[in-house]
């Protein structure tokens, strides 16, 4: 029982299971030039069996300005790009329904001017009971447009973390199955022993009998 439950629990810990449900993720900053990019954004209902309608405007400050740029309106079903430095060059990547919750967008060909801030903002409005409320959320995301791409330091990190849990559980189910493996030999060998006692016993009951018949 006890092989039994650790190997279950071994299993369950190297099979990733999948939740459904909304996470709340910051986007990437780091983009690298000629290649694609993809801004994300994401609000979360608190509630979800409230319905609502969202619309989604992207707005883009280039580094060393202090004014931001409309670049992007999203109400679904329509996408428009509103910024002629971003034509042909922005797809909508968010929530294809009414009820926006991601709102990103994907930049094709990067360049180096698109580096700067980034302003999402979801205009959500939530169909209650009794009336009707609005709700505003803003995001920003600093770009940062490099030549090569750079690994980040927590990434590696986690990479690493990943590679050790995966040997340290195959070491724990080797030694798993090695205990159950002898538990299993011992449990034979100690039923084999009892077997051979139990055929010993009764092999020299009945040649007392036999004895006994004899002496009669």
């Amino acid at each position: 029982m006890i092989c039994l439950f650790t190997l279950l629990v071994v299993f369950n810990l190297l099979v990733s299971q999948c939740h459904g449900g909304c996470a709340e993720v910051d986007s990437l900053t780091e983009a690298v030039a000629g290649e694609g990019f993809l801004l994300g954004c994401i609000s979360c209902k608190r509630r979800e069996e409230v319905s609502a309608r969202s619309t989604v405007d992207w707005h883009f400050k280039p580094l060393g300005e202090d004014e931001f740029r409309h670049i992007f309106h999203y109400d679904h079903p329509s996408a428009e790009i509103l910024h002629e430095d971003f034509s042909d060059r922005l797809e909508w990547h968010g929530t294809k329904t009414r009820d926006i919750q991601i709102g990103a967008i994907y930049i094709h060909k990067v360049i180096f001017n698109d580096t700067g801030t980034y302003r999402c903002t979801i205009n959500r409005t939530l169909f209650l009971p009794h009336y009707d409320q609005l709700v505003a959320v803003v995001k920003e995301v600093e770009l940062n447009v490099v030549a090569v791409a750079n690994r980040e330091l927590t990434v590696v990190i986690a990479e690493i973390m990943m590679y050790v849990l995966i040997v340290v559980l195959q070491l724990w189910l080797v030694v798993v199955l090695v205990y159950c493996y002898k538990k299993i030999s011992e449990e034979h060998e100690a039923r084999d022993a009892r077997k051979a006692l139990k055929a010993q016993a009764e092999l020299l009951e009945s040649k007392d009998i036999c004895d006994g018949v004899q002496l009669e």
